[in-house]
């Protein structure tokens, strides 16, 4: 009897708790993020992603349409960056601190994406661009933004043609200084890191007042013609 009773009042067994749509969304987006990162895209089927998540096949459709819609909100996810982690005019903070905590944060994440990420830059296998490349535009022009108020060179707004040009170069810079520490094995993570910090600070500056200064020398020569005949 005592078993019995015992068995009974056990009741049926627990089923899993119900997600809601929000936790359930973001946990494909977290095992699809996973296996981009793990894997190629092209072998990466969209079954493999539910069966990460632990999901039925047709909650991906539900969710994100197709296998490439969601790797494009993977991809969304990935160059989402976060606020600056020291911000702009923190009494008792240097511009070179800033940027070494905002060059740290911003290796770490290329790194916990890695593979996405060179995927990404060299467009493996995923057809037309178009997307993609809107996608890391927009990121490009907030990573600027972002540079320039942590050296405190004030808001991007604000900041002339020449300090947008500069930090866009810088960008692309060092997404190839990724490529060559990632892919090639020729720079290592404090290599870049090193290459990173120093040429931020040495663009706000020394290069950036050289640029300007060349920008008003090109005015005073197309005010004087023949200035430059003359001497």
């Amino acid at each position: 009897m005592p078993i019995r009773t015992a068995l009974t009042s056990a009741g049926p067994p627990l089923r899993p708790a119900r997600l809601e749509p929000d936790e359930r969304r973001r946990q494909i987006l977290v095992a699809a993020r996973r296996l981009f990162n793990e894997r190629d895209y092209s072998v990466v089927s969209a079954e493999a992603i539910a069966s990460e998540a632990g999901v039925a096949r047709g909650l991906i459709n539900h969710y994100f349409g197709t296998k490439r819609d969601l790797y494009i909100e993977v991809l969304r996810e990935m160059v989402r960056f976060p606020p600056p982690p020291i911000p702009e005019y923190v009494q008792g903070t240097t511009p070179e601190q800033r940027v070494v905590e905002s060059v740290e944060n911003w290796l770490e994440m290329v790194w916990r994406n890695r593979e996405t990420w060179l995927a990404s830059l060299q467009g493996a296998g995923l057809g037309s661009e178009d997307e993609i490349g809107v996608i890391f535009e927009e990121a490009r022009e907030e990573a600027t933004r972002r540079m320039i108020a942590v050296l405190g060179l004030g808001p991007a707004a604000e900041a002339g043609a020449e300090v947008l040009a500069l930090f866009r170069a810088y960008g692309g810079m060092a997404e190839a200084a990724t490529v060559q520490w990632l892919k090639h094995r020729r720079l290592t993570r404090e290599q870049v890191a090193a290459l990173l910090v120093p040429t931020a600070l040495s663009l706000s500056d020394e290069v950036l007042a050289g640029v300007v200064a060349a920008r008003a020398e090109q005015k005073e020569t197309s005010k004087n013609p023949n200035q430059g005949a003359q001497g």
